[in-house]
């Protein structure tokens, strides 16, 4: 065990606006992550005075991990309850901060419109008092959501799905075979970057949280099967094609994303169902009989009946929706 974090090369990822064209008044609020960025990002005044600007309105600010080192540098944490990540505590008490020591990376704290988190592990919390910041309130979310898991699984495809459905309010737990409750399953990272597919590299180590066996299948409201490299073996796992057929022939919620079908095809789930997936697992799809649905763009999803599936991790924001729209859950402000 190491004194401090490893890093690793993550998701690339990809900006959808220019920062010198940002109209500070059509934003409700402001999300700051952390890492590495917030290092140079607080030593750049032009960001440490939009900060400032939410500030001063009032309007929500989540920042977690060492983002909070921007807040220290805008002076917006003076007098305010907030944790970060622990190195970041002498910045944030010399900035005149209430600092609150991390007994869990998980600790979450709420300050007026001031959200801030220790690290990712924390994001379930984060989110949901976000979204209270910001005036939202969540209904029906008690539900029990089970994520099918293995070896090499996306990263993103089961760390935003799975923290997403948590932030909701949901009861959310996720298995493996051969593997127990605290048992963890690394991930892999897939990106495109000018190839013929995609790039892997290796990405967080996820935790499960319940045994696959012995699982009782009827206690869920709903299946949850991410991509990657991991449907590939788990689909030839007489335990988990018999853990599909049941929640599809009770009807009961399945979203799949990715490499994820090839699970649902082996499980002869799909005959006379529409659905798409990764492009490279059309041939499985059809093959099981089901109309092929084009991933065009690649952040397309699908709802059939009590089916959704999408094509690969760009899809999430359309891919959760649908599942919550299966579940009843609603997000309103």
């Amino acid at each position: 065990m190491a004194f401090t974090y490893s890093e690793s090369r993550g998701h690339n990822f990809t900006l959808n606006a220019t920062f010198a064209e940002i109209e500070f008044n059509a934003y409700d609020g402001l999300v700051i992550p952390g890492g590495r960025a917030p290092e140079y990002l607080a030593m750049d005044q032009s960001v440490v005075d939009l900060v400032s600007k939410f500030s001063h309105a009032g309007k929500p600010i989540a920042s977690i991990c060492h983002g909070q080192l921007i807040l220290a540098a805008a002076n917006v944490v003076k007098g305010r309850k907030c944790t970060a990540f622990a190195p970041v505590g002498p910045v944030l008490i010399a900035a005149g901060a209430h600092w609150v020591e991390p007994e869990n990376m998980s600790l979450c704290i709420t300050d007026g419109n001031l959200v801030t988190g220790v690290a990712y592990t924390g994001h379930p919390e984060f989110i949901q008092s976000f979204v209270k910041a910001l005036g939202g309130s969540i209904t029906g979310s008690e539900k029990r959501i089970l994520f099918l898991c293995g070896d090499y699984m996306e990263d993103y495809e089961v760390t935003v799905p799975f923290q997403s459905l948590q932030a909701l309010g949901c009861h959310v737990d996720a298995v493996c075979p051969k593997k127990k409750s605290g048992d963890t399953c690394p991930t892999a990272i897939h990106d495109f970057e000018g190839d013929q597919t995609y790039s892997e590299k290796p990405g967080h180590d996820f935790t499960l949280t319940a045994d696959f066996e012995g699982l009782d299948a009827s206690s869920y409201d709903a299946l949850v099967i991410p991509g990657g490299r991991a449907p590939e073996y788990l689909a030839l796992d007489g335990k988990v094609i018999a853990l599909v057929k049941d929640f599809m022939e009770a009807k009961k919620p399945v979203a799949s994303i990715c490499h994820g079908q090839q699970i649902l095809s082996a499980a002869g789930v799909l005959k006379g169902k529409k659905c798409t997936a990764y492009p490279a697992v059309k041939l499985n799809v059809v093959l099981a009989g089901a109309t092929w649905l084009e991933p065009d763009p690649i952040d397309r999803c699908f709802t059939d009946g009590n089916l959704v599936t999408g094509a690969a991790w760009p899809g999430h924001p359309e891919f959760i929706s649908q599942l919550m729209a299966l579940l009843g859950i609603k997000v309103t402000f």
